[in-house]
């Protein structure tokens, strides 16, 4: 029997910098978000979790509604209960939830430490972004969860990108 090479799972992704999380939320913003746009962005959500088999829970809110939600099979209500506190985080600060998280980090402490809100109500993870149109302001959030905070940020930015370019061109 010959030696086995130990190959890990995944490599590590590099984690974004700061000013690379803010040029996402610079560049991905809508001309407008309608019910339509929502079931749409949702659809290919849910089509690209599917491609993926990625065990997720899909959300999309608009001015406090929800207007798209979707629970892939190997996500659990728990998935529901993180994307509420990811979307709190969205609504409260004005920018994604890994963002949030991310500035926390850079400060050498956590968001649980420095914003001092109940962490059964706020999560600064990795999986909620901001629905900001073009002209009027941050009006929603788009969210998922089931993945490691960085893969539920990268799905939610990748499908934003490929949205906005099909859609909304």
């Amino acid at each position: 029997m010959g030696t086995h090479e130990l190959t890990p799972k995944f490599t590590p992704e590099i984690t974004p910098t700061l000013e690379e999380l803010q040029a996402q939320e610079r560049r991905l913003v809508f001309r407008q978000f309608t019910h339509d746009d929502a079931w749409e962005l949702g659809s290919l959500l849910v089509e690209l979790a599917r491609e993926r088999q990625a065990p997720v829970a899909i959300d999309i809110h608009r001015a406090g509604q929800q207007l798209f939600h979707a629970a892939l099979p190997g996500s659990a209500p728990d998935n529901d209960a993180w994307i509420a506190r990811k979307r709190r985080v969205v609504e409260r600060f004005g920018a994604s939830s890994y963002l949030v998280g991310a500035r926390c980090r850079a400060k050498g402490t956590t968001f649980e430490e420095s914003s001092r809100l109940d962490p059964d109500t706020y999560a600064a993870h990795g999986g909620s972004f901001p629905v900001n149109v073009d002209g009027v302001g941050i009006i929603g959030a788009v969210t998922v969860s089931g993945l490691p905070q960085l893969e539920d940020h990268r799905f939610v930015v990748g499908a934003l990108e490929q949205f906005l370019e099909k859609y909304l061109g």
